[in-house]
C-alpha cells in the first residue's frame, strides 16, 4: 500500500465545498472518482482544511492510499487526465509515509483573501474576489488587524455551526496589503475556526470604510460574541494558499 501526498487546485465557485454531499457536487467526490477511473480502487481522500462552498484553492492538500506499485508522476497526470472536465488540477503527487495525513500533520494553513476596491465591479476576476465599490484604508485595516493577532478568544469570528472544541486558537499573521486596484489580506495559523477568516475580513473591511473605529473592533472583540463582529466576507474572494508540515 502506497501513500500519496496530492497539492490540488480549484476553483470552488464551481462547487459545494470540498466535502462530498448529497447536495451538490463537491471537489473531493471529482478527486476520487479520478483515482476510481485510472487504478479501479475507490479511495477515500482526506484534505488538509474542509473549504466551503465558493471557495477556492490554489494550494489544498490531500492525501490517499493506493494498492500497487504507482509512479508519483503517473498518478498525477492520470488524474488530471480525467478531472479534465472540472476545474480540479493536481499539481503535484509525491509518495510519502504512511503515517503522514494531511490534516493532522500539518502546522499551518494560509489563507488570501482578495478585494477589489474600485467603482466599475469585476470582470476578468468576476468569482474570485470581493467587489467593494468604496476604497479602502488599509493603513487602518492594518491596525486593526494587528489587534487580532496572537493567541485569544476568537468567538467573534467564529461561524454558526463550529464544530471545534475551543474557540481559543493563536493567529500568526494577518496581513493587508495594498496590490494595484486591489486588496490582498493574508491570514496565516495552524488552524482556523469554521468562518474565521472570512468574519475577520468583513471586520476589517468595515474599518476601512470608515464604519468602525479601532476602538469597536477591541470591544467587538472582547464580547466573545458572534453578534458583536463585522459581516461574513463572501467565500468568492478565499484562497486556501498553503499548507505547511
Amino acid at each position: 500500500m502506497q501513500r500519496f501526498k496530492l497539492t490540488i487546485e480549484y476553483d470552488g465557485g464551481r462547487f459545494v465545498g470540498w466535502q462530498r454531499q448529497d447536495n451538490g457536487l463537491g471537489v473531493q467526490e471529482v478527486v476520487e472518482q479520478a483515482v476510481k477511473a485510472f487504478s479501479g480502487e475507490t479511495v477515500t481522500v482526506y484534505c488538509a482544511g474542509r473549504t466551503d462552498a465558493g471557495v477556492h484553492a490554489l494550494g489544498q492538500v490531500a492525501h490517499m492510499d493506493l494498492s500497487g506499485e504507482w509512479g508519483a508522476i503517473r498518478v498525477r497526470d492520470a488524474m488530471n487526465a480525467h478531472l479534465r472536465p472540472h476545474a480540479v488540477v493536481v499539481l503535484d503527487a509525491d509518495i510519502v509515509e504512511t503515517n503522514f495525513h494531511a490534516r493532522f500533520s500539518a502546522i499551518e494553513r494560509v489563507y488570501e483573501y482578495r478585494i477589489l476596491d474600485r467603482p466599475a465591479p469585476p470582470t476578468v476576476t468576476h468569482g474570485a474576489v470581493w467587489w467593494v465599490p468604496k476604497p479602502l484604508n488599509t493603513d487602518v485595516m492594518t491596525d486593526a488587524a494587528d489587534k487580532l493577532l496572537g493567541r485569544h478568544d476568537f468567538s467573534t469570528f467564529r461561524g454558526t455551526g463550529c464544530q471545534a472544541k475551543s474557540p481559543i486558537k493563536s493567529l500568526d499573521e494577518l496581513s493587508v496589503t495594498r496590490e494595484g486596484e486591489g486588496i490582498v489580506i493574508t491570514a496565516r495559523a495552524r488552524s482556523f475556526l469554521y468562518h474565521q477568516v472570512r468574519n475577520m475580513v468583513g471586520t476589517l473591511a468595515r474599518v476601512g470604510v470608515g464604519r468602525w473605529s479601532l476602538d469597536e473592533v477591541s470591544i467587538a472583540f472582547a464580547k466573545c460574541d458572534r453578534r458583536a463582529g463585522g459581516p461574513t466576507a463572501p467565500a468568492s474572494g478565499l484562497f486556501l494558499l498553503r499548507v505547511g508540515y
